[in-house]
């Protein structure tokens, strides 16, 4: 089960036992029995009362006006404002609902009357901030509406509330303890993404000052604006909303055709590195992918991919390619010499060692290889650079490239000190380096998705199988091991504890049968621990490995175009981060000929259902 969604049933638990507590607490007293009651005639009589507390609170700090708005006792709400005008502006106290008012209530309720009632007796529509642990974003919190009273109203999707709320003095800027204003607000609440849409709408029907900083591009704690939050989150419909109302317009483009202008200025990773590209690539959501479908986003990403990217991205795959050639063929014709020693273990059959620096560079042929050697070296070392500095700039770390090129520089070391050992390292590097190259095949639609497929089999699968295949390894080889304490020289296979591990790892994938002699006594237990890791290993979870990469498979086959996409747009992305800006000039309209500011746009012909792509030099 999802740890988000146990972590969400477990708060919904404790709330369930909270509001018991509540619930019993009201009832408890004679107040607040009358404000949730709507009892009017006794609330009267027991404000009257000397021994009564007006304020008393419940269990969550909240006063007989709370109780009153929770239930929409419009009557009893009066009364107590009568009688009580002070009640108007308390806030809860209590860690759930801290900073709850009565209109945070009234306005998460679509209550229009008691709202109206509140505002025209002196409700603060501006200062108020709900904070309590119930209204946090994620951990412990349930339900995120922002704090301000506006974004309560804005969630609820109640427009005639929000009209009210703005036309007194509620300040759609206003922005909580994360930096979101009403509109990151809205963005979150993808439960009811039509509403949220209007609500936005309405919220920006007002006319700003050309001076004045507008309310979709305040920045919230983590640098986004709404439109950039709706990428990170993946929220396709509000996205698309959010676009086409920074669409410039539609102007006669030729006869029944027409031409939009794209505004590129979030969008767009020229500028930085919090674009949407970049959000939607780093979001871990899987819905954000399905907005690199969407219009600029994906006829951005296939200019830059065909226009650019794509020569790019296969250049260096040739070049990639012939580094490795030539690390390899170094490896492979390394200098070697007969060995000098004789063997003094039977069961060791080297003949052949690696010869002293002094003696390696002699020949025309090893000057050759010399200069392979100092090709892999600096290649090497190059590409340790570049990975390390970007590493450090998205603070992610880089996969197995940098260890096969560390490898390669270890390699290097030994030989320069003649230290014995050096064949392990290179063959690891030469293993890694090869792998390394199916990375490359993301530049080709037909084998991309597959190089995908086998990073999550072994990172999803493979290596929680090892893991258990150990522990079962292990378990039997030790069953095994302590049955076979006979003559060594006759049960070679269960000699020592190593080799009796390596013929169970064999046996685990049925490579071998079990290596028993007919004509000897074997012991029983052997035989039965042998029948029952036959059940278990090989019957149970041999099967169940294919069968949950069978469903693995079938899953990623089809997500096979979002695959593509992805890494066409990681790509694209990386690439334009690495090249010099000479090689990669920026693609798009500058608006300023056009009269529409210092943004850059992308312009479609809607009519011929194909985008039409200029890259124009900015003037000035």
């Amino acid at each position: 089960m999802d740890l988000a969604l146990v972590r969400s049933q477990r708060c919904w638990c404790l709330l369930g036992l909270t509001l018991a507590v509540v619930a019993r607490r009201i009832s408890e007293s004679p107040l607040l029995y009358a404000a949730k009651e709507n009892m009017v005639q006794d609330i009267k009589k027991l404000i009257r009362c000397p021994s009564i507390d007006n304020f008393q609170t419940g269990t969550m700090g909240e006063t007989a006006l709370h109780i009153a708005s929770t239930y929409g006792n419009y009557q009893a709400v009066v009364t107590l404002l009568e009688a009580v005008p002070e009640l108007i502006n308390l806030p809860i106290t209590g860690e759930l609902y801290q900073g709850e008012t009565s209109l945070h209530i009234a306005v998460a309720n679509g209550n229009v009357g008691l709202v109206r009632e509140l505002i025209r007796r002196g409700a603060d529509v501006v200062t108020p901030r709900a904070t309590g642990t119930f209204f946090r974003l994620g951990g412990t919190g349930i339900l995120y509406y922002g704090e301000h009273v506006l974004s309560f109203a804005a969630c609820v999707g109640n427009e005639e509330i929000v009209r009210i709320l703005i036309e007194n003095g509620a300040d759609i800027k206003a922005q909580d303890s994360l930096g979101n204003t009403v509109l990151h607000v809205l963005v979150l609440q993808q439960t009811q993404l039509p509403v949220a849409c209007q609500i936005y709408d309405v919220l920006l029907s007002s006319e700003w000052p050309q001076n004045e900083v507008r309310p979709d591009t305040i920045l919230n704690r983590d640098g986004l604006s709404p439109l950039k939050l709706a990428a990170a989150e993946g929220n396709l419909q509000m996205f698309e909303h959010l676009v086409k109302k920074q669409t410039c317009g539609m102007e006669p483009f030729v006869r029944h055709r027409t031409s939009t202008y794209y505004n590129l200025s979030e969008i767009d990773s020229w500028d930085g590195d919090c674009s949407v590209l970049d959000l939607v690539i780093s979001s871990h959501k899987t819905q954000a992918l399905k907005l690199l479908q969407v219009a600029p986003v994906q006829q951005l990403i296939s200019l830059k991919w065909d226009k650019f990217g794509k020569c790019y991205f296969r250049l260096l795959s040739c070049t990639y390619l012939a580094y490795i050639i030539i690390f390899t063929c170094c490896c492979v014709f390394r200098p070697l010499q007969l060995r000098p020693d004789n063997a003094t273990d039977d069961r060791d059959t080297t003949i052949y060692v690696e010869k002293p620096l002094r003696e390696s560079y002699q020949t025309p042929g090893d000057y050759v290889r010399l200069v392979g050697e100092l090709i892999s070296l600096f290649g090497a070392i190059a590409i340790l650079v570049i990975e390390v500095s970007n590493s450090q700039r998205s603070g992610t770390p880089s996969g197995s490239l940098p260890l096969s090129f560390l490898l390669v520089l270890l390699v290097v070391l030994l030989r320069l000190a003649g230290v014995v050992g050096q064949p392990e390292p290179m063959s690891l590097a030469v293993v890694l380096a090869w792998c390394n190259l199916m990375y490359f095949a993301r530049g080709f639609q037909l084998l991309g998705p597959f190089s995908v497929m086998i990073q999550k089999i072994i990172f999803q699968i493979i290596l929680p199988y090892l893991l258990l295949m150990f522990v079962v390894l292990f378990a039997f080889t030790c069953g095994i091991y302590l049955s076979f304490q006979e003559d060594p020289d006759k049960w070679e296979r269960f000699s020592d504890f190593s080799t009796t591990l390596f013929n169970i790892f064999m046996l685990f994938f049925g490579l071998v049968n079990m290596p028993l002699n007919g004509k000897m006594q074997k012991p029983d237990m052997a035989q039965l621990l042998y029948t029952a890791y036959t059940l278990l290993a090989f019957a149970l979870m041999v099967f169940l490995i294919i069968h949950v990469m069978s469903e693995l498979i079938r899953r990623l086959i089809r997500e096979r175009d979002e695959i593509w996409r992805g890494q066409v747009a990681a790509t694209t992305l990386l690439l334009e981060r690495r090249l010099p800006r000479c090689l990669w000039p920026r693609l798009g309209i500058c608006g300023t000929p056009y009269g529409l500011g210092d943004s850059w746009f992308l312009r479609s012909r809607l009519s011929a259902r194909q985008f039409l792509f200029l890259s124009l030099p900015c003037p000035g």
